[in-house]
């Protein structure tokens, strides 16, 4: 099972207030999970896997809802303004060109590899947009481009022991890696020397 990018629900549910949370970020994510894990329903591998892929498809739904509802007094939708077609259209194409094999269910994990490599551009737009985040929102930030970063590590691990070699999912995280590659910079010059993270406009 790949790799899971945790949505900010501890955050939501511990502060009650997400001003600079992207809700068309997590949507995507919300969308990237369900196409990823659609094999839930044709191929069984422990209970584990099967109840960690709930919670993970749960857990944005959630943070989703939470946004656009619950907490929906501190979205900032006036910032929140990038069009998430241009993503999904594109890289919807882009699956159905190149996948491992043509079948609904290869092309739709296909889509969520490639959706989920700029997924987090809605977010860093609204940082730009808005000219700074909240601490705490860019520690989020931060974990998630860490966790892509070690995939890396991890794809360099079983190709050198397995021989395991996925293309399609190399690509798209040394994608998604290259677009945090400001960020990182930004976080640790900024926000690890006590300062606000801003991006420029």
């Amino acid at each position: 099972m790949y790799g899971y990018e945790p949505p900010p629900t501890w955050e939501l549910i511990y502060t009650c207030n997400l001003p600079g949370i992207s809700g068309k970020s997590q949507a995507l994510f919300a969308i990237i999970f369900t196409t990823r894990y659609l094999d839930l329903f044709t191929n069984y591998i422990s209970l584990y896997n099967t109840s960690m892929k709930v919670v993970y498809v749960a857990c944005s739904y959630a943070t989703v809802w939470m946004i656009y509802s619950k907490f929906k007094a501190t979205y900032d939708g006036n910032h929140d303004t990038f069009r998430v077609e241009f993503l999904v259209i594109p890289t919807a194409v882009l699956a159905f060109l190149v996948n491992h094999d043509f079948t609904p269910l290869e092309i739709l994990w296909t889509f969520s590899i490639y959706l989920e490599s700029v997924a987090i551009l809605p977010q860093l737009f609204m940082v730009s947009k808005t000219g700074e985040a909240e601490t705490i929102t860019s520690h989020y930030l931060f974990a998630l481009g860490v966790y892509r970063a070690l995939y890396l590590f991890n794809w360099i691990w079983r190709y050198q022991f397995d021989k395991f070699f996925d293309l399609i999912a190399i690509v798209a995280g040394l994608v998604q890696t290259i677009l945090y590659c400001d960020f990182f910079y930004l976080y640790i010059t900024k926000v690890l020397k006590g300062k606000k993270l801003s991006l420029p406009a």
